[in-house]
């Protein structure tokens, strides 16, 4: 897998940071999603002013958010030739305040906003209840077997 990792917020974005693991967390998740390789994913770590203009140019809505995803190749998990997924772009500082109300660090949720952005670049979404549930419940899953292999 090609996984790109940039962080252009000026700050880590939690105490310990380290673009490896981000790549690693990544690697994990394409795999569990039966990603072919060559697969090309992109990561980037915004501060608020970056989110608030991509959220209102991309999203026509206002502020910052957590996580945006741009798809590129409209690819499925499990997808027979490997392609360019798209970019999920994470503001860190907005992780920061939604870690602190979830009761949980910030690499954690992190980490649950980049599963959260990967499924949408494989055409998952939210907008449903059916969808949110599948969407959510494979969210779960996928964090979950994270932690398991992280003991």
């Amino acid at each position: 897998m090609n996984i790109e990792v940039l962080n252009e917020s000026g700050a880590d974005p939690y105490p310990g940071w380290q673009d490896e693991h981000t790549t690693e967390f990544a690697q994990f998740l394409l795999t569990k999603l039966h990603m072919p390789q060559g697969s090309e994913l992109s990561i980037a770590f915004v501060d608020e002013v970056t989110m608030t203009d991509l959220h209102t140019q991309w999203m026509d809505e206002p502020g910052p958010t957590d996580v945006l995803s741009f798809p590129m190749d409209e690819m499925v998990a499990g997808a027979a030739e490997p392609g360019t997924l798209g970019d999920v772009v994470v503001c860190a500082s907005v992780a920061a305040a939604q870690a602190v109300a979830a009761g949980h660090s910030v690499r954690n949720e992190i980490e649950l906003l980049l599963t959260h952005g990967v499924l949408h670049l494989l055409g998952h979404d939210h907008a449903e209840p059916e969808e949110h549930a599948r969407m959510f419940g494979l969210q779960a899953e996928l964090l979950g077997a994270w932690k398991r292999q992280s003991l």
